[in-house]
């Protein structure tokens, strides 16, 4: 599969491989409980407020990778440490067959797996490791000028989420590509620039901040979410806050740029994104021994796939393009778009008939993908100097998408990741009909607001009011039988339990100081987490 999903020529030299590409697992990490402690440490105030929305528990993985370890590792000569994930408890190595097989002898490490499978241990596999919802429509409406951008909008009814002011605004998109130039100087990207919506980045290829450089695909990316020149481009999420990571290294194919993704999805995850979009996509590397086969698209083989599931396990949805290579001979989605949890999104052209070089499905394993269609023939966006052009690929109707999901999502914030994805799909038109070339279809996001109306969730297991100065109550279902509500400090020092035995339970919260404080409510079946203010 090619570095991007964007129709590019590329002549490649033949080049030697001498090393070997493999991932170092760890079996321990020093300093559990001083984390689990002091959250902070690991994750950002807004990571764990997402964390706290959708009832997710910190848990090992945060737990960053053991220094001490990677620095043993990083004192073989002839090994080079190219990444390392927490998630994985992993470092991603370099270095000759035999140098890499040594590091078994570390009684830290657990396993080593070669990007080369010939290399690895037959039969050894990796471990796999409500009230209702209220939308607040503004008095005044937003009527873009969406110019030569509007099919690509109107198809999904985004413009009818525009005119409600749900633009994005308040919902973070860490964009995973290869390079952003002229995001920090043309005139498509003014409107973020003024705003204050570019909120960082990480170049993970050369180790360093500039990513403003390298190449200008994710230029255009970020221009059918964020860009703005009136009458003639208007992004799907406009208000919008962005992070830009170069992932991918546009010299080679290599597994280690998979690598380098599952570490820029850990650090979105600590700065609290809400939305990965990346139109990055891996089947085939230069080394054919490190390549991928069909059968390896079921979600849980590929190292990136594995680490784009464990993202959504944190409370993020990631957007993936689901590929070029509708037209070739390997015809199916690549990775990560393949992840059970991931959005794979195929490309349409303006009369929503399927391009013929968008990646068909079914995954490996059977089940549907890619998962939705948006624009991606003819799809309106900014290159690198600011001319607004339009040009062919899934690389766009992901970021369309990505958007899309973005300003439905400040339409309901309190909503999971896996709630929100329902009601996308669910308003798709092939919703009860799905297909392995266009999946569940084009969503309808005008219909995904009405279905999320329809459908409110119970307040159970929710802690008001909030704030409060003293008392507060719980209500619980009917099934419910008895538990335990725990209070704890924002560093996660416990400060009150509390017995719950009764349908409705009230209690007071008179021993806490003023402050703000996380409580679990928890049952032998069920466990929710909130946040409330002692005030």
């Amino acid at each position: 599969m090619k570095k991007f999903f964007l129709f590019l020529l590329l002549s490649l030299s033949t080049v030697a491989f001498s090393q070997e590409e493999a991932w170092v697992y760890f079996n321990a990490k020093s300093k559990q409980q001083s984390y689990f402690e002091s959250p902070l440490l690991m994750l950002s105030q807004r990571a764990l407020d997402r964390r706290i929305t959708q009832n997710i528990a910190i848990d090992f993985k945060d737990v960053p990778v053991d220094a001490t370890y990677i620095s043993q590792v990083k004192s073989v000569s002839g090994i080079s440490v190219m990444a390392k994930s927490k998630w994985m408890n992993a470092l991603h190595v370099r270095g000759s067959q035999a140098l890499i097989n040594s590091l078994k002898g570390f009684a830290f490490v657990d396993k080593v797996d070669f990007a080369n499978k010939t290399l690895n241990q037959v039969g050894k596999t990796a471990k796999l490791f409500k009230q209702k919802e209220q939308r607040k429509t503004r008095k005044t409406k937003i009527d873009y000028a969406y110019g030569t951008s509007d099919n690509q909008i109107k198809m999904l009814n985004g413009d009818v989420l525009h005119k409600q002011n749900y633009t994005g605004d308040g919902k973070v998109v860490a964009i995973l590509d290869a390079g952003f130039l002229g995001v920090n100087t043309t005139q498509p990207f003014q409107r973020l620039r003024d705003n204050n919506k570019i909120l960082g980045g990480y170049n993970f290829v050369s180790r360093d901040s500039d990513v403003y450089t390298s190449d200008s695909h994710g230029t255009s990316v970020l221009s059918t979410m964020g860009g703005y020149t009136e009458n003639k481009l208007v992004g799907t999420a406009p208000d919008a806050s962005y992070y830009l990571f170069i992932t991918e290294d546009v010299r080679s194919e290599n597994p280690v740029e998979e690598s380098l993704w599952v570490e820029a999805a850990e650090k979105a995850d600590s700065l609290g994104v809400d939305i990965i979009s990346t139109s990055l996509g891996y089947f085939e590397y230069d080394n054919a021994a490190y390549s991928h086969s069909y059968s390896e698209m079921n979600g849980t083989t590929a190292f990136i796939s594995r680490g784009a599931e464990i993202a959504f396990s944190r409370g993020m949805i990631v957007v993936a393009s689901a590929g070029n290579e509708g037209n070739t001979s390997n015809a199916h989605i690549g990775t990560p778009a393949d992840a059970v949890s991931v959005l794979a999104i195929g490309a349409v052209n303006s009369e929503e008939t399927r391009a013929s070089f968008s990646s068909i499905g079914p995954s490996y394993d059977g089940r549907i993908k890619p998962d939705i269609m948006a624009q991606g023939v003819s799809a309106v966006l900014s290159n690198q100097y600011g001319d607004i052009v339009t040009a062919n690929g899934t690389s766009f109707s992901g970021p369309i998408m990505a958007g899309m999901v973005a300003s439905f999502w400040q339409a309901f914030p309190t909503k999971t990741n896996k709630e929100i994805i329902a009601l996308i799909i669910q308003s798709a038109d092939r919703y009860t009909v799905p297909t392995a070339q266009y999946g569940y279809g084009i969503p309808d996001f005008s219909l995904a607001l009405t279905l999320s109306e329809k459908n409110p969730a119970k307040n159970y297991f929710v802690a008001y009011p909030n704030p409060t100065s003293d008392f507060i109550s719980v209500e619980f279902p009917e099934s419910f039988n008895k538990g335990m509500v725990v209070f704890y400090t924002v560093l996660g020092q416990k400060v009150l339990e509390h017995q719950v035995n009764n349908k409705v339970d009230t209690f007071s919260l008179k021993s806490l100081s003023n402050g703000i404080y996380i409580y679990k409510i928890e049952s032998e079946t069920f466990s929710k987490i909130g946040k409330i203010i002692k005030q």
